[in-house]
């Protein structure tokens, strides 16, 4: 928990760095392209090919494409269309793919308590964040459903690897970050615009910060905090990030905040975790001693 807690604090910064600096000025091949290359860089002298096979590997690479490839693509791509508040409420319902993905990959069944408390974090989320949407925002409501789905899979998928093919970690994400670069890289020669570099020193720290900070930091914390917690813990802590990056955004950038629906919302996700952790998960853990 105090991994996701960290990784939590560090992602609040991400989206309006991105937002502020970096959308509609740097090509968002590119921004992928680099922010994962440099991910990959920290954790390349921990690649280890003896006495991983190529099955492992392979899976690991495709978790990393879907968490980190293919979700930066929908990701960047929001950015063009919505603002940073929407983008942040789109995000709500990544709790309710995390929940059905596990159940489906681990148990092949449907928890109803798990699905119910991510529900409710759900919720909180929305009361915190639910404002008036922009005309293009059917469009941006694809990509950030598409970035949420693909990041629900990376989580989980990472989860389940670890619980049923498991390696050193630090090993493990070695080849997560190559499965995620061997999309941006395909992605980045298909599509990339070279006329819309990076053209400030501002814009190349900012890339450099979300790179090595956000991405390989984040992302390894993040991964490593989800193998020591249950799903649905995982689930609402998906959500804590929205009033995290609000008043963020109100530190520094000064933007409004509804302090009356941030304390409602951030307050009805806290319900969701105590809930969660007094009543769903003893439920499920005695009908499971019953059976």
């Amino acid at each position: 928990m105090p991994l996701l807690v960290t990784t939590t604090i560090l992602w609040a910064f991400s989206f309006s760095l991105i937002g502020v600096y970096l959308s509609g000025q740097v090509d968002t091949w590119f921004a992928v392209f680099i922010r994962i290359a440099l991910a990959f860089l920290v954790f390349l002298p921990f690649l280890r090919i003896r006495g991983v096979s190529l099955k492992q590997a392979l899976l690991f690479m495709l978790v990393g494409a879907f968490q980190l490839g293919i979700m930066y693509l929908f990701y960047y791509q929001s950015f063009l269309y919505l603002s940073v508040p929407e983008i942040l409420l789109f995000t709500i319902m990544t709790p309710i793919y995390v929940t059905l993905i596990y159940d489906l990959l681990a148990d092949n069944r449907l928890r109803v308590g798990y699905l119910l408390s991510a529900l409710l974090a759900v919720i909180g989320a929305a009361v915190i964040r639910y404002n008036q949407l922009s005309a293009q925002f059917w469009l941006g409501l694809f990509f950030v459903q598409g970035a949420n789905i693909c990041f629900a899979i990376g989580q989980v998928g990472y989860k389940r690897l670890m619980e049923v093919y498991p390696m050193p970690q630090r090993s493990a994400f070695s080849w997560f970050y190559l499965g995620a670069l061997v999309v941006a890289s395909i992605a980045w020669l298909l599509f990339g615009d070279i006329s819309k570099m990076p053209t400030t020193g501002l814009q190349w720290g900012i890339l450099v910060w979300l790179g090595i900070g956000a991405s390989g930091l984040g992302y390894f914390m993040w991964n490593y905090g989800a193998t020591q917690v249950d799903a649905g813990t995982l689930a609402i802590m998906n959500n804590a990030l929205i009033p995290a990056g609000l008043l963020v955004n109100f530190a520094i950038w000064q933007h409004d905040v509804d302090w009356l629906r941030l304390v409602i919302g951030g307050g009805i996700i806290m319900l969701s975790l105590l809930v969660h952790k007094r009543w769903v998960v003893p439920h499920v853990k005695t009908v499971h001693k019953s059976a």
